[in-house]
């Protein structure tokens, strides 16, 4: 038997709770599913650019459901895609996220990363930022 307390799941669902409160307020809508829907797809786009081992230890500074939402459909043998530009990374989450064009996009990049930014150590994000092209970076400078 662990020793492993289920409480750790109230404690993870509240951070996601958090998260998500988060993003909707700095995308400025209340609806909880398009913030989601946003946090999600920003998530997928990064992890899917990054290398396999930066992918993983962004992942180990997320609340467990959220490391559960960046893990979901993961595919390691395809990472890094060839995205080498804004426009590209944009495009990959407005398909992810079901978003109008690339300005919803934009948006939706610039909340999820003020949100990361106060939750994930200035190190890891560094790092991250480290092996993404400048024209990615500047997205999620903003």
């Amino acid at each position: 038997m662990s020793d492993v307390d289920p409480h750790i799941i109230d404690q993870s669902a509240e951070k996601a709770h958090i998260w998500l409160n988060e993003t909707a307020q700095e995308l400025g809508v209340e609806d909880r599913r398009y913030a989601y829907r946003a946090l999600r797809a920003v998530l997928h786009t990064l992890r899917d650019r990054l290398t396999v081992d930066v992918a993983a230890k962004l992942a180990a500074q997320l609340p467990m459901l959220i490391r559960g939402i960046y893990y979901e459909d993961w595919d390691p043998s395809r990472t890094p895609l060839p995205i080498h530009d804004a426009e590209a990374f944009l495009d990959h989450i407005v398909k992810e996220g079901r978003m109008g064009g690339e300005t919803e996009a934009s948006v939706a990049v610039g909340a999820v990363s003020r949100v990361l930014r106060r939750h994930v150590t200035a190190g890891e994000i560094d790092d991250v930022l480290a092996v993404l092209p400048d024209k990615v970076k500047v997205l999620l400078a903003a």
